[in-house]
């Protein structure tokens, strides 16, 4: 018997249909070094700030952003939505770093220190999910 996650469905096949999503063959070795390289970018970040706290975000940002939120949300809200929820912040900051306007700030210091225990929290809280989710 195969085990299925149903938490979420819907909002995942959604996303498949529409190609906004791609199915891919599990992988945990590859899943382990993707959490290996996010963690390694929050230590780079922590190294960083003070010097470059654009570069250091965008680092926090892309350990954070290993998976879609609308999936993780979908399919983990409740229980677990909330650890991954800084996201929604920390997305359209990063945005705004990466391509500068003047009408919209861009990320400091403080931002940094705000994202980095986010993204820690995120990156954790996939880690634990890696055993306990069966392949979609």
């Amino acid at each position: 018997m195969i085990l299925r996650w149903q938490q979420g469905r819907d909002t995942v096949d959604d996303l498949l249909a529409r190609g906004r999503l791609t199915q891919v063959t599990p992988n945990r070795d590859l899943a382990d070094t993707l959490l290996t390289q996010a963690r390694a970018h929050l230590t780079s970040a922590t190294t960083v700030v003070d010097a470059d706290p654009a570069g250091a975000f965008t680092l926090v940002y892309d350990a954070a952003h290993a998976v879609l939120l609308d999936v993780v949300i979908a399919q983990l809200d409740p229980p677990l939505g909330t650890a991954f929820r800084p996201f929604t912040w920390m997305r359209p900051l990063r945005n705004h770093t990466q391509y500068p306007a003047p009408e919209h700030p861009t990320a400091q210091i403080d931002d940094v220190h705000e994202a980095l225990p986010a993204a820690a929290g995120m990156i954790d809280a996939a880690a634990k999910l890696l055993d306990q989710m069966p392949a979609y």
